[in-house]
């Protein structure tokens, strides 16, 4: 491991910084009818780490930088920004880390007027094929949720804490 982590390190000068760039863009570009296909906006992203010890992590990542911006330590969980980086600290609440995307936020947390609702995107899910672990309630309007897990085993959370958009002329 210690030798993959020197390689990344290395590649970079060795190739030169706009290849390698150039190449995971690349690598990560759809194929051109993929490219036609509407946004799947997931909303804003953040990482929520299951902790043994709140004091000690929250300690840990206010070194590097970050501040808490919402949550309560009492309670067991807090979430933590740098820049646009948010990571949510959770004592005892659930087993491993999850990703964690918040349609209708910002990644500072504050409402979006426009924004792809925790339900579509969960229909739009399902209609690929995917399986949900939990899911949303499909005709609900207020804040719902779903979760899925990818092919190696990561949790997954839709989280939407806002109420579903109005439609224009609504």
């Amino acid at each position: 491991m210690k030798y993959l982590h020197t390689l990344f390190l290395a590649l970079p000068l060795a190739a030169g910084f706009s290849a390698v760039r150039d190449a995971a863009r690349n690598a990560a570009s759809p194929e051109p009818a993929a490219r036609e296909a509407p946004a799947l906006e997931l909303g804003a992203f953040s990482v929520s780490l299951a902790v043994e010890d709140l004091a000690a992590s929250r300690a840990f990542y206010e070194t590097l930088g970050f501040r808490q911006i919402a949550g309560n330590q009492e309670q067991n969980w807090i979430i933590l920004q740098n820049g646009t980086s948010t990571i949510g600290l959770f004592h005892g609440m659930f087993e491993r880390n999850i990703m964690t995307f918040n349609p209708g936020w910002d990644q500072h947390a504050e409402p979006l007027d426009a924004f792809l609702d925790v339900r579509d995107i969960q229909r739009r899910l399902k209609d690929a094929g995917l399986e949900l672990q939990l899911e949303a309630e499909a005709d609900g309007r207020g804040p719902a949720s779903f979760l899925l897990v990818d092919p190696d085993g990561n949790s997954i959370l839709v989280d939407q804490h806002v109420d579903r958009p109005t439609p224009s002329g609504e």
